[in-house]
């Protein structure tokens, strides 16, 4: 098969140099005929940078942060901007007390101050932010709150009348106590505007101990039920939720890897893998159909990926949404041992029709690790926020991979984030 390579570059653009010791996510937001990027700078500091696009110069803040970013690969960075103009940024914590700053005038990153709190509780302990928008375009703030196998999400809302921000929810979206926590996908958008997310449940011991892949939908973010239609109260615990698939402990099932997606008639599909009767590794599919869900085994991999522990580790195994294109149903996949690749699904097995292979989403010629330092790897960061017309926007940086967020002996030379702009071909 031919490379099929669904975005053609059409410019680049170098912003500055960046830390490359660890692949912590970073965030690239376009709003309107502005554009902003959040990322740790050669001294690991969070610096926000701004430009119009028409212009080729950014303006780049170091915001005033007394904490540098180590070798954790949990601090990710996150932008949004409400609808008045205000960017709101927050980032560099896991379980770190909650790191947040926005503007004092529209859409000037010279304006930017950290706000010491959003709603001043349970605001200790936070890991992976994230702003979505809500289905009145409310600005809304979710994160985790504790530690792996003893957190809760929790979900603020922002008042832009008042600058304040209050919970979603009186209590948290999901709770495991200090047994279990969920590490949730989403909330997604589906196609008929509601919200759909899918979590797994892990306890302490590693990575080895996920296990419940669940569910839960809801029209405003407020009240939530079942693929069925039946109300669920929140918190939602391991024995409350909607239950997609029972996968043990030691099942073969990680967090941070599943994927929801939609087929033709707009249910819902949710990916992930589990071990098969063998061992092996295998990538499933779930749909909620009108008598609940059903599973479906997509691959016939023979491979077991034996994962387990703490800390950030490098996915031998990633995946992406089934998604719709051109009136069928296609999914991508990456795989220590059988490559990256592209595959049209029959959509009422969703088993492999045709394969594209290898596949990937960047030209190649950008995917080449340009860095002399040994144990580098390129990563991205698609543009969060809306970019025009057939435009897409992306972020090109390399670092080190993930070493389970351990510092290792010595640092790498800085490399050079740049900003890459794509059509669709």
């Amino acid at each position: 098969m031919t490379t099929n390579v669904d975005l053609l570059e059409c410019d680049s653009l170098e912003i500055t140099d960046v830390w490359a010791g660890t692949p912590a996510a970073v965030d690239c937001y376009t709003h309107g005929d502005q554009q902003f990027v959040a990322f740790y700078d050669a001294e690991r500091r969070l610096t926000v940078g701004s430009r119009g696009l028409d212009s080729r110069e950014w303006t780049l803040v170091r915001l005033p942060e007394y904490r540098q970013i180590q070798w954790d690969a949990h601090n990710s960075i996150v932008l949004a901007v409400d609808s008045a103009g205000h960017l709101h940024v927050s980032g560099n914590m896991h379980v770190h007390p909650l790191k947040y700053y926005r503007t004092t005038e529209p859409l000037d990153i010279e304006t930017l101050e950290r706000v010491d709190e959003m709603v001043g509780t349970d605001e200790q302990q936070v890991t992976y932010p994230q702003f979505l928008s809500g289905p009145n375009d409310e600005l809304v703030f979710t994160y985790r709150d504790g530690y792996s196998g003893g957190g809760n999400w929790l979900y603020n809302i922002y008042d832009e009348s008042t600058r304040e921000w209050e919970r979603l929810h009186d209590a948290p979206l999901t709770y495991g106590g200090d047994a279990m926590n969920a590490y949730p996908h989403g909330p997604i958008v589906g196609p008929d505007g509601t919200y759909h997310v899918c979590w797994v449940w892990r306890d302490h011991g590693g990575a080895q101990t996920n296990h419940d892949l669940c569910y839960a939908r809801s029209p405003d973010l407020r009240e939530w039920e079942t693929s069925q239609g039946e109300p669920l109260e929140v918190p939602m615990d391991s024995n409350s939720s909607d239950l997609v698939d029972p996968v043990p402990p030691y099942g073969g099932m990680i967090n941070n890897n599943t994927k929801i997606g939609f087929d033709t008639q707009n249910r819902v599909i949710i990916s992930y893998h589990k071990f098969d009767h063998e061992g092996n590794t295998q990538l499933y599919s779930a749909r909620a159909e009108a008598d609940g869900w059903t599973i479906y085994q997509t691959t016939d991999w023979d491979y077991r990926w034996a994962f387990g522990g703490g800390g950030t580790i490098p996915f031998e195994i990633e995946f992406g949404p089934v998604k719709r294109e051109d009136g069928r149903l296609v999914q991508t996949y990456d795989h220590v041992e059988y490559g990256t690749g592209k595959w049209v699904l029959e959509e009422d097995a969703l088993t492999p029709l045709e394969w594209f292979s290898p596949w990937h989403t960047y030209p190649d010629s950008l995917r080449t690790v340009r860095s002399d330092y040994p144990g580098m790897q390129v990563n991205w960061a698609a543009d969060s926020g809306e970019s025009p017309g057939e435009t897409q926007y992306a972020l090109r940086w390399e670092t080190l991979e993930a070493n389970r967020d351990r510092a290792r002996e010595d640092e790498p030379p800085a490399t050079t984030l740049t900003l890459h702009e794509f059509e669709s071909h």
